[in-house]
């Protein structure tokens, strides 16, 4: 396993452990920020392992498939603890997840055609956004940083629902060709 390969699986191993710190009290008053750390490690671990792929000419398809899979894990985590704490309305996560799972969906019906759909620039995008907006509302600031939090959450709702269409459309054939 190369190291890219190895950098997202440390990302899948880290998500338990922030969803842990996020709905524990296991660290007291430092669980947030415990929380916000490995939330940020990991995050880090994506930029990376992208990166080093890239440039050593590292690309695989488990690196395609799981990258991505990777960030669902750890996002929708983070989002999914940010609702009990009041952070995230429930609606906003729903419509997030659906997309992940019609594209992973959409990814299991391409590679049983012998086709892996990488990730597209929209939806590196809408995981970006994602991250940001979850760092701000765990670090919960206030002040200038809520209205920044509000905006972000809509700006990956919106970046979302344009990755999806995207991938639709630029994949319509695996619907065609997928047996569907």
């Amino acid at each position: 396993m190369n190291l890219p390969n190895k950098l997202t699986v440390l990302r899948i191993i880290m998500v338990p452990f922030f969803v842990l710190f996020m709905l524990t009290d296991l660290g007291g008053s430092a669980n947030k920020w415990i929380a916000l750390v490995l939330f940020c490690v990991a995050s880090l671990t994506d930029m990376l392992d992208g990166k080093i792929a890239r440039a050593r000419n590292l690309v695989t398809n488990f690196g395609k498939f799981m990258d991505p899979l990777a960030d669902k894990l750890l996002v929708c985590s983070a989002m999914i603890c940010l609702i009990p704490l009041g952070k995230l309305d429930a609606w906003i996560v729903i419509v997030i997840i659906a997309r992940e799972f019609i594209i992973s969906g959409f990814r299991l019906v391409a590679s049983d055609s012998g086709i892996v759909i990488a990730a597209s620039y929209w939806g590196k995008f809408k995981t970006v956004s994602q991250m940001f907006m979850i760092i701000l509302l765990i670090a919960d600031l206030g002040s200038v940083f809520d209205v920044i939090g509000t905006v972000l959450i809509w700006v990956s709702l919106i970046l979302t629902v344009v990755s999806l269409i995207d991938y639709v459309v630029k994949n319509k054939e695996v619907l065609t060709q997928g047996g569907m």
